[in-house]
């Protein structure tokens, strides 16, 4: 994970992108008071250095079915078999994110489930056969906060810096 210094008109490309993914590229390029081949070759550099993730729709997940939003911290009964524990998780649908982390949990994951009868039967028939030796699950009852991070306190090269680099 390699840090990446963005300049100005990176900076100001993934503010716009990222406060409307759908943005056309020549309303960017106006913006920024560039050619649109420019922001199509920012954009891509953007992806090839892995900042830009590619873009998607966003599912509310609520709307479709989904009432319970689960977060469960997971503790391995043996913590090494922890690449296949993840490769199993991936073929759970309901699991939409998971983090290895440090503190109480050799795994935090983020579920949705229809309702919480459905959460008890994934915990149950899904996650307890992967060698847990316990879990802890917290309901989400609300999203307070759901954002992208900001593009504002991000380090800017400047040109001369650009230049002495050869960027």
């Amino acid at each position: 994970m390699a840090y990446q210094r963005l300049d100005k008109l990176d900076k100001q490309i993934l503010r716009l992108i990222a406060g409307d993914a759908r943005i056309p590229f020549l309303e960017v390029a106006r913006a920024c008071n560039v050619s649109g081949a420019a922001i199509h070759q920012r954009i891509q550099k953007l992806t090839n250095l892995g900042i830009l993730k590619g873009s998607h729709f966003v599912i509310d997940p609520e709307k479709i079915g989904y009432e319970t939003c689960a977060y469960i911290g997971l503790n391995l009964k043996n913590p090494e078999k922890f690449d296949s524990v993840v490769e199993e998780l991936r073929k759970i649908p309901e699991v939409v994110e998971c983090h290895y982390t440090t503190g109480d949990f050799d795994l935090f994951i983020k579920i949705y489930a229809f309702n919480n009868h459905h959460l008890l039967n994934i915990i149950h028939d899904k996650l307890q056969p992967l060698g847990l030796s316990r879990s802890e699950t917290i309901i989400s009852f609300n999203t307070s906060i759901d954002r992208q991070l900001p593009i504002v306190d991000i380090p800017v090269i400047d040109q001369d810096d650009m230049m002495d680099r050869n960027i």
